[in-house]
């Protein structure tokens, strides 16, 4: 198995009485894309200012490539790359004074692969932060979180404002980087993004991890949703106690089955049933059930 790149045991964080997250553990492989999903306000951004070592835990503990992300900080900070959810840049700032400036913190020359990113994102390095869009804000915090060739990348939020074309190369360069070894964290709110680009998912819900896996077994776990039309006229049968009914009507049931459905095809053989559908749960209703269901996470 790969090293753990980030690992996180039983991970707390408070502000007082309010929670920010709690009893987090996750371990994120070398060379992992692992995205972060939840709502707005659901703890995303402090496990990412944890990690970082901006925030230190109440309780637990959170390590980068074995390192301490209070304690070494400074040393976790040194090997990642990271664009925060709220990226903030001086105004008067060209992208080639950023690099300059953000290569001097580092030690490093920046300006060679810098420009290499701003000719695949399409960002012109001459213009000042105060006449860029949010977009192109958020292309230049992209590039100055890449210049450096970090071993860890953490990502908040990172495709806010940009274009669709710029989102697919973002995803591009962020595979090719996993490929070669390097590991990202993608914190998101987007069922979309997270689909399209994380080979595992971590969701987050009240400060809480209700769901660590990939996706497709996430939708195995979920097991499959049932529509069931009956025959005009014909007595309803008594719905079996494998079946959970959510939605029904004098001639038909909506519900979901967990586990083998040989079962419901039993059931279904002496049902007098007009027309059937089993299906796997679509993503964006499976994330809607850890989101919304108040049992989950407790």
């Amino acid at each position: 198995m790969p090293a753990a790149a980030i690992q996180t045991e039983h991970l707390t964080r408070r502000y007082g009485a309010r929670r920010g997250v709690e009893n987090v553990s996750i371990s994120i492989p070398e060379g992992s894309l692992y995205g972060f999903l939840g709502p707005n306000g659901a703890g995303k951004t402090t496990t990412i200012r944890v990690l970082l070592g901006f925030l230190r835990a109440t309780s637990g503990s959170a390590l980068i490539l074995g390192h301490d992300c209070w304690r070494r900080g400074h040393t976790v900070r040194a090997q990642v790359g990271a664009i925060p959810g709220d990226l903030r840049l001086w105004p008067w700032m060209t992208g080639l004074s950023a690099l300059r400036l953000f290569g001097r913190i580092r030690g490093l020359d920046l300006l060679s692969r810098g420009r290499q990113l701003a000719d695949e994102l399409e960002l012109d390095l001459n213009v000042r932060v105060r006449a860029m869009s949010r977009g192109t804000r958020q292309k230049l915090g992209l590039i100055l979180a890449l210049a450096h060739n970090p071993c860890i990348l953490i990502l908040d939020e990172p495709t806010t404002g940009l274009d669709p074309l710029i989102q697919d190369r973002l995803r591009a360069i962020l595979k090719r980087l996993t490929s070669a070894g390097h590991t990202v964290f993608f914190s998101s709110h987007t069922l979309a993004e997270v689909e399209a680009i994380c080979d595992r998912v971590a969701i987050v819900r009240q400060g809480r991890i209700v769901a660590d896996s990939t996706l497709a077994d996430l939708q195995r776990q979920a097991g499959h949703e049932v529509t069931i039309s009956f025959k005009p006229g014909a007595p309803l049968p008594t719905p079996p106690d494998f079946l959970t009914i959510d939605e029904s009507s004098p001639h038909f049931w909506k519900g979901r089955i967990c586990g083998d459905v040989a079962p419901l095809l039993s059931f279904l053989a002496a049902a007098p049933v007009d027309d059937v559908t089993i299906s796997r749960p679509d993503l964006e209703a499976l994330f809607r059930r850890f989101y919304e269901s108040p049992e989950q996470g407790a």
